[in-house]
């Protein structure tokens, strides 16, 4: 079996899978991006209201159903889904319809939440626009679920570009690609949000980056970390400056050891970083120009519950006192549950085989801590801002299992033969 034909059919398997799980796995953010993808197909605001309505609360009504079937108590009782449609679209409309009374009829969202809140959400059109047409094409439920499948099997088909352009074996870049499927990246990618982009995207600059520092095709390569910072900014320009700034960092790092053990930085090292480099101030110019919400909006959006309180006096020491907060108890979880620090531990040792690749894994895994930073929610739907972590051990693990899969030998006419790459 040809390996293009393996990596389509690991992601038809996950697309089957998949499923088991059409609705239900929106988030109160999915309202946001989907009414402005609702939007861009030709919805006004009533419409698009409508639909994402409907949609949403269609999605609590079946989790209210899967609940109660398996509830030791209840599962005997009536089927709460009609009740639980019917509540839920009398507060969603309530709500809307007073925003809309209110004048709360500018941009493409509907106005779900305050105006400052949704503003946020009017300066990503990435999602949306990468959602509008499998809206348009399968409607609101299998167009997004679609989305989801396409996005989180690019994702895994990415990670299997990635380990081959490192020259990997064609079974450990398999590995890399099941891995980004299962892990919690997987999962992640599957909910109607951007993180699915933001993995895929991130996974894109990886691919550059490897390309480059291969020397196989350096134009190619970066020509793709560009674009991927670019097209970051559309979808979260927050993650467009982290990962330029960690790419940087990644590239100054590898020229300095390079320097200090009397070697020279190495073209692909220097222009990557000089890459990631432009990534951060187009960022933080095109941010200006456009008049995007500021960081302190974003520290108020946090401390003031989405602006449904007043704003804080004193902000950021309220939100560095936040962050010691955070992080003792995140690391108080995650040593009762030490699955994701085994899982990057294991990562570490399979990039650092690679060390000039390995920094800018390393680089690329560090932006989820950093979004997970700049909002220290310890209940935000599932660690889903940190989740660009994993891709340290997804791409970390097969590194690391190589010299074990190169020392592995088969019988061939008396003779052991290594492993064909």
């Amino acid at each position: 079996m040809r390996p293009r034909t393996r990596v389509l059919l690991l992601a038809a398997v996950f697309a089957l899978l998949q499923l088991a799980n059409v609705t239900g796995r929106d988030t109160p953010d999915s309202k946001n991006y989907l009414s402005y993808a609702l939007s861009l197909t030709g919805a006004d605001k009533r419409e698009a209201a409508a639909a994402t309505i409907d949609w949403f609360c269609a999605g609590r009504a079946s989790i209210a159903h899967r609940e109660q079937n398996v509830d030791v108590v209840r599962f005997h009782a009536p089927d709460p889904a009609p009740e639980v449609v019917r509540e839920c679209r009398e507060r969603e409309w309530r709500q809307v319809e007073a925003r809309l009374a209110a004048g709360q009829t500018g941009g493409h969202t509907v106005p779900f939440m305050p105006e400052r809140f949704m503003r946020i959400f009017e300066v990503r059109p990435g999602f949306p626009v990468f959602l509008a047409p499998f809206v348009a094409l399968f409607g609101v439920t299998w167009g997004a679920w679609a989305a989801g499948v396409v996005v989180t099997c690019a994702g895994g088909v990415l990670a299997f570009l990635v380990l081959r352009a490192l020259a990997v074996s064609v079974p450990l870049a398999l590995t890399g690609q099941a891995l980004f499927l299962v892990l919690p990246c997987g999962t992640t990618a599957m909910r109607p949000m951007s993180e699915g982009l933001l993995l895929a995207l991130t996974l894109a600059a990886l691919w550059g980056c490897a390309l480059v520092l291969q020397g196989h095709r350096t134009r190619a390569g970066l020509a793709l970390v560009g674009a991927a910072l670019l097209a970051l900014f559309t979808v979260k320009h927050s993650q467009a400056l982290f990962l330029g700034l960690c790419l940087a960092g990644a590239g100054a790092a590898v020229a300095v050891r390079r320097r200090w053990r009397g070697l020279p930085p190495g073209r692909g090292v220097v222009v990557l970083a000089g890459t990631g480099c432009a990534g951060v101030f187009g960022t933080v110019l095109l941010a200006r120009l456009l008049h995007y919400p500021s960081v302190s909006e974003s520290v108020q959006d946090l401390l003031t519950d989405h602006f449904a309180r007043p704003d804080r006096e004193r902000p950021w020491a309220e939100f560095f006192q936040l962050q010691g907060n955070f992080w003792t108890e995140w690391l108080r979880r995650q040593l009762w549950e030490p699955v994701f620090v085994s899982f990057l531990a294991a990562g570490v040792p399979g990039a650092l085989r690679r060390p000039a690749f390995g920094a800018f894994l390393v680089a690329a895994a560090c932006t989820g801590f950093l979004n997970q930073a700049g909002h220290p929610d310890i209940n935000i739907w599932g660690d889903r801002l940190i989740t660009l972590a994993w891709l340290l051990p997804v791409l970390g693990v097969p590194l690391l299992l190589e010299p074990v899969v190169r020392r592995a030998v088969v019988p061939a006419q008396g003779a052991p033969v290594g492993l064909a790459r």
